[in-house]
């Protein structure tokens, strides 16, 4: 298994730092990579991120990644999207599900994940640390011997 580390940024978190800073901070999307970065090369692994507000170029992504692991915050497509879901499924690549806000305090629509049953786990409501812990573990999941 790579180690390598797949951090995937959904629908509209191009606009962190500006969009909303009461719910989402005022780290942007710049500065949020850069930290993730730095936390997976200290951790002895390789680091790519990727942003896209299209649910096709996240799905081409998924199924083109030679990543071992797989951080996905999928937004508003957490949601709506089988089609990610059956992508993540699919290519058994191990993921985890962050969400920068606490989903479960928000409206009720927004409680339903299509991802959640088959992350290994799923961190949300701690801000840009959401990311943070799980650069973490996967980092941690991808040192350990399988």
């Amino acid at each position: 298994m790579k180690k390598k580390i797949l951090v995937i940024h959904g629908p509209n978190l191009n606009l962190l730092g500006t969009r909303e800073p009461d719910i989402y901070g005022k780290t942007t999307l710049e500065e949020l990579n850069r930290m993730l970065k730095a936390k997976a090369t200290k951790d002895g692994c390789e680091f790519e991120a990727y942003q896209s507000n299209a649910e096709n170029q996240i799905i081409e992504k998924i199924a083109g990644t030679d990543a071992g692991f797989i951080i996905i915050n999928p937004a508003a497509f957490t949601h709506t999207s089988v089609a990610i879901r059956d992508t993540l499924a699919g290519v058994k690549i191990p993921f985890i599900e962050v969400h920068i806000s606490n989903v479960h305090a928000r409206e009720e629509f927004r409680k339903k994940s299509y991802f959640s049953d088959i992350a290994l786990g799923v961190i949300s409501g701690l801000g840009k640390d959401s990311y943070i812990l799980a650069v973490s573990f996967a980092a941690q999941y991808l040192n350990e011997p399988r």
